[in-house]
Formats: structure tokens, C-alpha cells, sequence
């Protein structure tokens, strides 16, 4: 799969790190070659918060590696601008944990976005590669990974923290060469542009706190009426996370949300006999859960997505069959089927037994399981 290495030149390791520690300094960089497309990658630590900690930002334009401080980042204007920038290409690898940190911490959702994850697969060299293995494979360079769960809070970084940062980085425009090559060859050189931006935009739509319910699947059984209790409950942790800055879990747990929306305790004593909860909870939060059970006991439903079921054993079998045209289509353009078609997506086809009001499957997937359509169609509709 790979191409020849003469065929792509790499970035040499630099001598010497370049650190930029002014803004201005950063705002003058990011206007320094004009038409190189933006590499970019982030150090966190999301640990004991809720909202993610930024500890370092890496960026290359062509042969130019930079690592910035996050007060850096944050108070250059041009930055800011360029991440916003949907004309300004930014290459990053399994960018979903980036992009969340650019939306808390800048208040950004970040545009112009690709993600080479995406592409590599998209390019036939398999489903969710990481980093690492992808750079041994194409250019054959071992990295070293010892630092990569280190703490990028503290300063000074070690040498070696500083060296793997711009490792993270220095291989993401020859990638990119590798894959739009091998794109281009498939006709799909729009697809990466494409995916990594419905990616990017439904990442953007997620942080809906009151959507987060459905993502609670074991709250299915619930009734109705059970579940729009749960949807209060899940809202009502998002914000309480949110503000104390903790992770939701330190909160209350998803089963624990789950147990109160199928009990709809009426007391202290209701919510304490609950299994699972916490006294802790009880004495900080009882009075405002109560509440909360007690507006959604007998609001109205009739508006209230509900969360979808596990497939029955019928839909099971019909959900198996189904699969098998998605993925001959998958097998004939080397693509992951985990790509093409996700189990979820999948089986949110099977429960409406109809792909015409799902968008997912259009755009480039519409090309890609144009040979195998008509089976499917006529397959839904038996």
C-alpha cells in the first residue's frame, strides 16, 4: 500500500525545538507560508475535570515546527482566526478529543478541519490506525511513545516531551500527500474533506446537554413518562458538571440517573432505599432530584425522543443480512465497513427499514454503494 519514500519527502527532525512565546510572535508564524495547510496537534490532561486542561499546542507549517504554550494560544488573535477559518486547511490525526478541547477551552469549533485517521482508511490502510503504526507503515520510523501519558502541565517539558510533541506533528503533511495520492487514485478525493467535517459538525452538535439521555442505551425499557425523567436527570448533571468542573461520573453515575428514572422516589427516604446512591448525593442533591422527578412525573411526553431499543432477535437476523451488501460494497472499494456503515447507523436502517431519511448515507457513500443499492432498497422493502 505504501508508496515509494522517494516519492515523499519527510520533514527532517529538528536540531533544535522552537518554542514561540509571545502572541504576536504566533500571529506574525501562522502568516509565514501562506498556502501550506496548518498541521496541529494538543497536549491535555482530563483527568479529576470536566473540562479538559490544554498543557501544550504543536503546529507545522511545511518544514516549520513550533510548540506554544496554551496562554500563548489563547491570546493570539490570529490563532483564534485560523482555527475558525474553513479556508484554512488544518491536518490532525483522530481529532475528535482536539476539537474538543479547542470548544471548551477557546470556545471554538474549529473549521477546515481534516482528519488523517479518516483518511488512511478511507485510503485502504484499515479502520482507526493509530498514529504510531501508520508512520512505522508508510515511512519506516519507530516512534517512542514513553511520554505520551506524562504531564504536560508542569513545565519545564523534558527534552524527550518536547521531542515527542514535534513527532506528533512531523509526519501529517507527508501522511496527507500519501493519502490524497491514494484518494485521487480512487476518485474519492473529496470524501476526506467531506467525512472529517460531518465528523467535525456532529461533534459541534453533541454537546447538546439535552440530547446526552440518548446516549444512555440502558434506559430503553424505560417507560415514556420514566424517560423524560431521565432526560431532566441527564440535563441537570451536564450543567452541575459543568460548573463544578468535575467528570459526570464523579457526579452520579449513569446507572444511578438510570435506577432514579425507573424508581420515581417521592422522598429523601424513597431516594436513599435506591441501591447504589450515595448518602453523599442524597444530603447535596436530594431535594433538587426530587424535583426533578416530580416535574418530569407528569409532563407531557409527546414530543420526547425515545431512546432507540436493542435490536430483536428477528431484527438481529434482519439487521445480519442487511449488513452483508454493505459490506460487499465495503470489500470492492477498500474501505472499512466500520467506516462505511457503523453498526449504529446500521441498525437505526433496520428499525425504519429505510435509508431515504437517513443523510449519513449520502454524499460520497452514495457512489460507494451505488453497485449493491438496489439490493438493498428491494431488501427493505421485503
Amino acid at each position: 500500500m505504501t508508496l515509494p519514500l522517494t516519492a515523499i519527502d519527510v520533514p527532517p527532525a529538528p536540531e533544535t525545538i522552537e518554542w514561540i512565546t509571545q502572541p504576536e510572535e504566533l500571529n506574525q508564524w501562522l502568516d509565514s507560508a501562506p498556502g501550506f495547510p496548518l498541521v496541529l496537534d494538543t497536549e491535555f490532561e482530563r483527568v479529576n475535570t470536566f473540562y479538559p486542561i490544554a498543557g501544550l499546542v504543536q503546529l507545522g507549517l511545511g518544514n516549520s515546527f513550533c510548540l506554544v504554550d496554551p496562554d500563548v494560544a489563547e491570546q493570539s488573535s490570529r490563532f483564534r482566526e485560523v482555527l475558525a477559518d474553513p479556508a484554512v486547511t488544518k491536518l490532525l490525526y483522530a481529532m475528535s478529543e482536539d476539537l474538543e478541547l479547542f470548544r471548551d477551552w477557546l470556545n471554538i469549533k474549529p473549521k477546515g478541519v481534516v482528519d488523517l485517521q479518516i483518511g488512511a482508511a478511507l485510503a485502504g490502510a484499515g479502520f482507526s490506525v493509530g498514529y504510531a503504526r501508520l508512520v512505522e507503515t508508510l515511512f519506516g520510523e519507530v516512534l517512542d511513545k514513553s511520554v505520551t501519558r506524562s504531564d504536560w502541565i508542569s513545565r519545564p517539558l523534558s527534552d524527550a516531551q518536547q521531542r515527542y510533541a514535534i513527532e506528533d506533528i512531523r509526519f501529517l503533511e507527508p501522511m496527507h500527500q500519501w493519502v490524497t495520492a491514494h484518494l485521487k487514485e480512487r476518485g474519492l478525493e473529496a470524501a476526506l474533506a467531506e467525512e472529517s467535517t460531518r465528523f467535525a459538525d456532529e461533534l459541534a452538535g453533541q454537546d447538546d446537554p439535552h440530547h446526552h439521555y440518548l446516549r444512555l442505551r440502558g434506559g430503553w425499557a424505560l417507560t415514556a413518562q420514566q424517560q423524560l425523567v431521565l432526560k431532566k436527570l441527564v440535563v441537570w448533571r451536564e450543567l452541575e458538571s459543568r460548573e463544578r468542573d468535575r467528570p459526570r461520573g464523579r457526579v452520579l453515575a449513569d446507572p444511578l440517573l438510570i435506577a432514579i428514572a425507573d424508581r420515581l422516589p417521592q422522598s429523601l427516604n424513597d431516594l436513599s432505599n435506591i441501591q447504589g446512591v450515595p448518602g453523599g448525593v442524597v444530603r447535596r442533591y436530594g431535594e433538587a432530584l426530587l424535583k426533578l422527578v416530580a416535574e418530569g412525573r407528569n409532563a407531557d411526553t409527546s414530543g420526547l425522543e425515545r431512546i432507540a431499543p436493542p435490536l430483536s432477535r428477528d431484527q438481529q437476523a434482519y439487521f445480519k443480512n442487511l449488513k452483508r451488501f454493505f459490506r460487499s460494497a465495503a470489500e470492492v472499494a477498500d474501505i472499512p465497513i466500520e467506516l462505511l456503515a457503523p453498526r449504529k447507523r446500521l441498525e437505526k436502517v433496520v428499525q425504519d427499514k429505510s435509508l431515504a431519511d437517513s443523510p449519513f448515507f449520502h454524499g460520497w457513500r452514495t457512489r460507494i454503494l451505488a453497485p449493491v443499492m438496489n439490493d438493498i432498497e428491494d431488501y427493505l422493502q421485503s
